[in-house]
């Protein structure tokens, strides 16, 4: 296991070869081991513990398993379902009678045949779901056509698997074969509408927690009889523990079992069955009817049958070339591999507000992780001018800490089952409630606002990258994200959380798109019933000093001055006389860096004056907006005139002012307790203002690379068509935008 883990194999495969070394094709040959280390009395106990593994194992799979996806299955991913069954079962046929033409002592049985091909057909949905979690890709058009093709590749193939037992244990007699399964059908239909009223009403009896111990192993117990009762049918037991798994509601239910009995069931009960399978493997015999040849052509065959049946159809519908392979060996889960996505190439195509059509819909992303986040959030929504020629997209996105071992893939899809689930609602889920109900208020409130409320439940040290990964398959402009502190009534500040900070850091480091800071001290102050009645307007102050961070500040300030009753100040800061040079603090090398730093310093004057410009131009005649210059020396100059003259507004729009040190911001970023906020920002929430105002802090993201293909802004529908499976939960049936 320690060796094979750096090149990223499964556990079963040490397994595997633990029980070749043991058996008769290494150690096993010698008598001692034969018979103090593998006895035959052994051999019995372990199979007894792997046929009782395997059958919790298939209960797992069967928990784990989301049949939603099936109910709005795009047109490519039922395409690759398809062919990644019937390709591997005429491939798998063929290879047991090319097996049974060259076998020299001892022929395999006719039946055979029917295992193979249903051996290379299956996917392991359950595999590919931490696969895919742990490569960052369920959030992707690759990810979502995967998941759902697997999930009805698997349940087709154990489908047929169930009947092939079946057919083999009935003495090949067909009708029991298709007895069984009409009555695993009857079952389905029967006992999983009966366990989902049993948890309701277990939910809505119980004042704390509607799943106990008793109820765990009520449900264990269940698995055993329904194991029995398939065995007595003529199938095997794991059949029985599937279904039972299917029918299984998610929730907390669901989740108290994976927590209770995966680690034992993959940890203790499966290993034998893996090591059992090495033990009976014998290359002696394999040599003796196979040469070296046909034993690699028959391992690349099939590990490349789906692989090849995939890549076929996707061709046909017209994805990427790179995108096409990856999917055919993420269904095949056989090879491991790290792949990136070609949408995931647009990470190098950094979108902002200030490159932006004026017309074109603001696509946003904004993140809460709590409802103390909502209001501030909200108003800046409101503010943000949605009209129907201009209209703003919202992405609601709840991020809640993935506790536990349990992968966030299949959080989502409790999550998702557990939309309604009675009175007894958890206080998360509660709370997920209230910001559903507040978007799509605020979406009511709006007609050219959409909102689509999600929840994102990923554990804190990589939630930025799911953040990320959604905001670039969604093409958002800004990411909006709340401050980790919470303010009190006198204008300070209470619980903080770290946890939130390194999220937010982590997306400041990473976002693919602009990013918006907000510190709310009161902004829902500026919709007051006396601010509605119209008498208050709301004031809006935009600091700029210089760079790219502070024209994408501009610009979404510009969009706001738009919004009726709103007045929008911007104060730009030029440097006076006295302002240090830039030469004097540069430590680069005197040749090359000095020059350098100079020329994009003086490039990003002329960006700064161009933009500028343009917005005099534009708002000349806008009486709600007003333009002023001031001259300043230094930093404390800069508080100083922000603190007598700009000292009178509900929202300070600045921008962070990363990636290089501005002359008139030098003394302000001498010390730092929050960098997330940038120098000024951090400046205007420690000043001392008689009425605390709120904060918005934009940092633009990075620019176009020079060659990129990716020139378009415009939505797309995504590489393998329609998203058919939502790994964020969409608490709301929408199109998605």
């Amino acid at each position: 296991m320690l060796i094979l883990r750096p090149l990223r194999q499964p556990r079963f495969v040490s397994e595997i070869l633990a029980g070749i070394l043991l058996g008769p094709s290494a150690l096993g040959i010698t008598a001692w081991v034969s018979t103090a280390i593998n006895p035959f009395e052994g051999s019995l106990f372990l199979e007894t513990m792997a046929n009782l593994g395997v059958t919790f194992y298939m209960f797992l799979v069967g928990l784990e398993m989301d049949l939603t996806p099936i109910r709005k299955i795009g047109k490519t991913a039922l395409s690759v379902a398809i062919a990644g069954i019937i390709l591997p079962i005429i491939t798998g046929a063929g290879l047991h009678y090319l097996v049974r033409l060259k076998q020299k002592t001892k022929f395999a049985p006719e039946m055979g045949a029917y295992f193979w091909s249903i051996a290379l057909s299956v996917t392991s949905f359950s595999d590919l779901a931490r696969i895919l979690s742990d490569l960052k890709l369920m959030y992707t058009d690759l990810g979502k056509t995967a998941m759902t093709a697997a999930v009805v590749s698997d349940l087709s193939c154990w489908f047929l698997l169930a009947g092939t037992i079946s057919l083999i244990n009935g003495s090949e007699e067909l009708y029991l074969a298709i007895l069984i399964m009409v009555g695993m059908t009857i079952f389905w239909f029967m006992m999983r509408p009966f366990i989902s009223w049993v948890v309701k009403q277990i939910s809505a009896a119980s004042k704390e927690s509607s799943t106990s111990d008793k109820h765990v192993y009520f449900i264990l117990s269940l698995v055993l009889l329904c194991g029995y009762i398939t065995e007595l049918c003529g199938a095997h037991s794991i059949f029985g523990a599937f279904m039972l798994g299917l029918m299984i509601p998610g929730g907390e239910l669901g989740t108290t079992i994976m927590d209770k009995i995966e680690e034992y069931v993959v940890g203790i009960l499966l290993p034998p069955t893996f090591l059992i399978t090495g033990m009976r493997t014998n290359f002696e015999y394999i040599s003796a009817d196979f040469s070296v040849g046909i034993l690699v052509l028959i391992v690349l065959l099939a590990c490349s049958a789906k692989i090849v049946s995939t890549v076929l159809v996707c061709l046909h519908f017209k994805c990427p070339k790179r995108d096409s392979l990856a999917l055919g060996v993420l269904m095949n889960t056989k090879v491991s591999f790290t792949h990136k996505s070609a949408r995931h190439l647009k990470q190098y195509y950094h979108r902002n507000l200030e490159k932006s059509k004026p017309d074109a819909p603001l696509r946003v992303l904004a993140c809460v992780h709590s409802t103390r986040n909502l209001s501030g959030l909200i108003n800046l929504l409101q503010i943000s001018n949605a009209t129907r020629k201009s209209p703003i997209i919202v992405f609601a996105v709840h991020l809640v800490e993935l506790a536990g071992r349990t992968s966030a893939m299949i959080i989502f899809h409790d999550k998702r089952k557990t939309a309604d689930t009675g009175n007894n609602a958890t206080r998360e889920k509660a709370e997920a409630e209230q910001i559903v109900s507040a978007f799509e208020s605020f979406e009511n409130d709006n007609h050219a606002a959409t909102v689509q409320p999600l929840t994102a439940v990923s554990p804190y040290a990589s939630m930025h990258e799911d953040v990320s990964n959604f905001a670039l398959d969604k093409l958002a402009n800004i990411i909006l994200i709340p401050f980790h502190k919470q303010p009190n009534a006198v204008g300070g500040w209470t619980d903080e959380n770290i946890h939130h900070r390194q999220v937010n850091q982590n997306l400041l480091a990473s976002a693919p798109c602009s990013i918006g800071l907000l510190v709310d001290r009161g902004l829902t102050s500026a919709f007051s019933p006396e601010s509605q009645n119209g008498t208050r307007d709301c004031r809006i102050a935009m600091l700029f000093v210089e760079g790219p961070d502070d024209r994408e500040a501009l610009a979404y300030a510009w969009r706001m001055a738009s919004t009726p009753r709103l007045i929008l100040t911007v104060v730009r800061f030029l440097p006076g006389k006295d302002v240090s040079e830039l030469t004097e603090n540069v430590e680069e090398d005197y040749e090359s860096g000095i020059f350098t730093a100079i020329f994009e310093r003086e490039k990003q004057k002329q960006l700064d004056d161009d933009y500028l410009n343009e917005f005099r131009f534009r708002t000349m005649h806008d009486q709600s907006i007003a333009y002023i210059e001031k001259q300043v020396n230094s930093g404390d100059q800069i508080v100083s005139t922000i603190s007598s003259v700009y000292n009178d507004f509900d929202l300070y729009v600045v921008g962070r002012g990363h990636g290089g040190t501005s002359p008139l911001a030098s003394g302000l970023s001498n010390w730092s307790d929050f960098p997330e906020l940038g120098p000024l920002g951090e400046t205007l929430v420690s000043m001392d203002f008689e009425s605390p105002p709120s904060v918005l802090v934009v940092q633009q993201s990075a620019p176009l690379p020079t060659g990129s293909k990716f020139k378009s802004s415009a939505p797309s529908k995504g590489i393998f068509g329609n998203s058919a499976l939502e790994t964020f939960v969409n608490h709301r049936r929408s199109d998605d935008y």
